[in-house]
């Protein structure tokens, strides 16, 4: 009975041990070779098993009737929402985005909203009320973009791109801050 206890106490300060808080100087004086190897492999894991090429050949249009071409993008992180004015969960995403934007921007984030069914008088007061800080491409009339990521049949639906171009994260419907924080933080 006496070994039993001994034993439990044992491993019960072996977790606790284990459970310890360890800083990231400590880290990366301890990684081995191998254990960086691990850590590009835990990076190259932060897209989905099926991710493919992200279709970026299209050149759209923003509020401003600026060009955006999305092959010039390649080499960032790309967060592309589809979205619309009267969506109400976008208009909780959005926000969101716009810190993620500020925050990120320096560290090669690009935030893109696509509008899907709103003309550009729609969306400036909407970007001016939301202070958007990212381009707002306009969705109206491109179906075949629409398709190339689609089809879109609810709205939102935010794409995480990585800065290869590869497609990494479908977020249909309303993610939480923390998913696109943990997703951003994976890739950038």
């Amino acid at each position: 009975m006496t070994r039993r206890w001994i034993a439990a106490i044992g491993a019960a300060a072996a977790l606790g041990f284990l459970t310890l808080p360890v800083t990231p100087s400590v880290m990366l004086e301890s990684m081995s070779p191998l254990s960086l190897v691990e850590s590009e492999v835990a990076a190259a894991q932060a897209c989905d098993a099926d991710a493919k090429p992200a279709p970026l050949d299209f050149v759209l249009r923003d509020i401003n009737d600026n060009e955006v071409a999305l092959a010039e993008l390649k080499g960032n992180v790309i967060l592309l929402n589809f979205w619309a004015t009267w969506c109400g969960p976008c208009k909780i995403e959005i926000p969101w985005f716009v810190e993620f934007q500020t925050k990120h921007k320096d560290d090669g984030l690009v935030v893109l909203g696509l509008s899907v069914d709103d003309t550009p008088q729609q969306i400036k007061p909407f970007a001016a009320e939301f202070q958007v800080n990212y381009p707002m491409l306009i969705g109206l009339g491109r179906e075949d973009f629409q398709e190339a990521y689609g089809p879109v049949w609810g709205l939102p639906i935010t794409y995480v791109i990585d800065r290869d171009g590869t497609l990494c994260r479908k977020h249909i419907g309303i993610a939480t801050k923390e998913e696109f924080e943990e997703d951003l933080a994976a890739l950038l």
